[in-house]
């Protein structure tokens, strides 16, 4: 029997399953994509945690349907006319999950240590930005220069915590999760593998304009979330159909017919943006510190065989000719694109000209994540298609993040690649693009170096108007397919399922809980 058709009869079979009783209509039971391995969206990238964080924490400013940053825990600014003083003030009634009030002191430590961490917030640091307070309410930027993306920066989840958590090492992680947001961690039930759960905030103070995208009114309709860990896609689905889940975060594609077809549930695509699906790459350490052996990896990618492993019968659900930037997105461009000719006869003729010895490339591979499972082999494949000698290591995702921590050789329980993704908002310009940085091991996971990327980083930050910013992202995609900091597997976008009851959805690439409620 054919993998996805046992799937689809085991989810068929399960409708017929007792349901679970849903007479708690104030309850949400929701199944991630992954398990919240590290509840600290600072300290770590992993979508699963931003998604947590987005749930308990609120930001300063957040980003409209025009993808334009509007004011959210601050009730408006004010810029100096040599554009080098930024003046915020906070909004009344901004309440703690400990019923402290929030300050502007846990807005500036919060901000320090993000700005450490984030692309936008080292970009922020880099003008010179000094922070200070004026009393409870007041908080002030001063640079030395002016810089353009300030609101854009306190957007990009920039998630407030009381003082005393966000003075914690931005490199080490959070033992506590006092939030600011709509909903209460409640950390006595978090037990990772298994799930996790959420109180409404009682005290949370919503804005009082209309919700557009991440701006405005956040809203919690229920006054419990759980989170239930499921792995097993099948399971996964025949949970949300028979009621005992409400909301399917990242189903199976090959699932998704059945759900259709199922009157309790619906598929829907929120996501208008989508994910670059990419393979990350370590240059500290053999084999891939060689840059003609990344070329010749690059020169064997068939996007469409990564994009159709996972997603099927789903076309509508990816695109390919994906370069280093989001598709459709103002910095897209087709600068060197076709260097990805999956021709794996020349690939093989420039592994042998790379000097390459043989060495062991071990290749990570999330088992507990469907998408980025399913990449997983597609490179493997690959890889050994062109005479790399791959080891396949498959783990849950949580591990897997723990693991890329390492920058130690393999022999010593390094790795030397492995398939994720970035949504499109986190690499669809220079500025925020952090697999694209070439800082080293101040850099994000891989830690390529190249000069060369951060002067044309610079330069498309101090760029005139769109056109030159257009022109300088060429230049960087033609260096990027030239020294290989990542290698591009395709856009895709994701679906979700729920149960039809459920409404007022946050149109995100990824799950947002405010506004959901429950129909009837």
């Amino acid at each position: 029997m054919r993998r996805r058709d046992f799937l689809a009869a085991a989810a068929a079979t399960a409708i017929a399953r007792p349901a679970l009783s849903q007479s708690r209509q104030r309850v949400l039971r929701f199944i991630p994509q992954a398990d919240l391995a590290n509840p600290d969206p600072i300290w770590t990238t992993t979508t699963v945690a931003y998604n947590h964080g987005f749930m308990v924490w609120d930001t300063p400013y957040a980003l409209d349907a025009n993808y334009l940053p509007r004011p959210q825990m601050v009730a408006g600014h004010e810029l100096s006319d040599d554009k080098l003083t930024w003046r915020f003030t906070l909004r009344d009634g901004l309440v703690f999950h400990d019923g402290e009030p929030v300050r502007s002191i846990d807005l500036v430590t919060s901000i320090l240590r993000w700005a450490k961490r984030r692309p936008l917030g080292q970009l922020m640091m880099s003008f010179g930005a000094e922070l200070t307070t004026e009393g409870d309410k007041v908080f002030t930027i001063r640079l030395k220069k002016p810089f353009g993306l300030m609101l854009n920066a306190l957007a990009d989840y920039c998630f407030i915590m009381p003082e005393r958590i966000a003075r914690t090492d931005p490199f080490k992680q959070i033992s506590d999760y006092v939030g600011s947001g709509p909903y209460r961690f409640l950390r006595d039930e978090w037990k990772p593998g298994a799930g996790a759960a959420y109180a409404r905030h009682e005290r949370y103070l919503p804005r009082q304009d209309e919700t557009s995208l991440l701006a405005g009114a956040r809203i919690a309709h229920f006054d419990r979330i759980e989170w239930l860990v499921m792995p097993d896609p099948a399971s996964a689905a025949a949970a949300l159909q028979t009621g005992e889940a409400d909301w399917l975060e990242s189903p199976l594609p090959d699932l998704l017919p059945i759900l259709r077809g199922n009157p309790a549930t619906r598929v829907l695509r929120n996501d208008r943006i989508g994910a670059i699906g990419m393979a990350a790459i370590n240059h500290l350490h053999p084999p891939f510190n060689n840059r003609k052996l990344l070329q010749a990896v690059l020169t064997a990618v068939d996007q469409k065989e990564f994009m159709q492993a996972a997603f099927n019968n789903e076309p509508e659900l990816f695109a390919t000719g994906v370069g280093v930037f989001t598709k459709g997105l103002p910095m897209d461009n087709d600068e060197g694109i076709g260097i990805l000719k999956a021709d794996v006869a020349l690939a093989k003729k420039m592994v042998a000209e790379s000097g390459y010895k043989g060495e062991r490339a071990v290749l990570m591979a999330p088992g507990d994540q469907a998408v980025l499972g399913a990449f997983a082999p597609v490179m493997a494949a690959t890889l050994e298609r062109i005479g790399i000698n791959v080891d396949h290591v498959t783990t849950d995702w949580g591990t897997l993040v723990q693991r890329r921590s390492s920058q130690e050789p393999v022999e010593k329980g390094g790795w030397s690649m492995f398939c994720t993704s970035y949504t499109g908002l986190s690499v669809m310009d220079p500025a925020v693009h952090l697999p694209l940085r070439g800082t080293g091991k101040a850099g994000w996971f891989g830690w390529p170096t190249d000069p060369d990327m951060e002067k044309l980083r610079d330069s498309w930050i101090d760029a005139p108007d769109l056109a030159a910013q257009k022109q300088i992202a060429r230049r960087m995609q033609a260096l990027a397919f030239e020294n290989v900091p990542f290698i591009p597997l395709g856009q895709y976008y994701f679906a979700t399922a729920a149960r039809a009851d459920l409404t007022g959805f946050v149109p995100w690439p990824t799950p947002i809980f405010w506004n959901v409620r429950r129909s009837g």
